[in-house]
């Protein structure tokens, strides 16, 4: 099975991520990597309309941390600005990780051995201007049940257009 997506601008960012929101349960992480402008927020504000976040969804970079109620508190994480791996205690990342949420968590592959074992990382590569190709990474068989959905419906949705 092909893990890999492709988006053609950011409206279709997230819708990808209104697509995803439905699949996730509480506890569920997702790890996000990509250079400064990929898309991961894009896709986190598409995850977050689906729970029904009412907040506005913006990167967390100088938080770190933005929880967002909705019909499954959203845990958005930025680790960008951790230089390391034993600050993430001080801000909570393993409380947070394990509890009653879902998990987003942007540069999310800056400390891998922090992430829980059960875990889908997606990697979001430019590949034109607005154009990205999104790579699964499911670690886990939460992850994998979790991309396998994911994709199945995207195909759906594609197919239906």
């Amino acid at each position: 099975m092909d893990l890999e997506f492709m988006t053609a601008d950011e409206a279709a960012t997230v819708g990808a991520g209104e697509l995803l929101g439905p699949l996730l349960r509480a506890g569920d992480v997702v790890a996000l990597a990509g250079d400064l402008g990929a898309g991961k927020t894009q896709l986190v504000k598409g995850v977050a309309r689906a729970l029904g976040v009412g907040d506005a969804v913006t990167s967390p970079t100088f938080n770190l941390l933005l929880v967002h109620p909705g019909s499954l508190p959203l845990y958005h994480f930025d680790l960008y600005r951790l230089e390391r791996e034993e600050d993430l205690e001080e801000i909570g990342f393993y409380e947070t990780v394990e509890g009653n949420g879902v998990s987003m968590i942007e540069w999310g592959d800056r400390f891998p051995l922090s992430l829980p074992d059960d875990r889908l990382l997606v990697t979001i590569h430019r590949t034109g201007d607005d154009e990205r190709l999104f790579e699964l990474h499911p670690c886990g068989a939460r992850a994998t049940a979790l991309a396998t959905a994911w994709l199945n419906v995207l195909g759906a949705e594609r197919t239906s257009r």
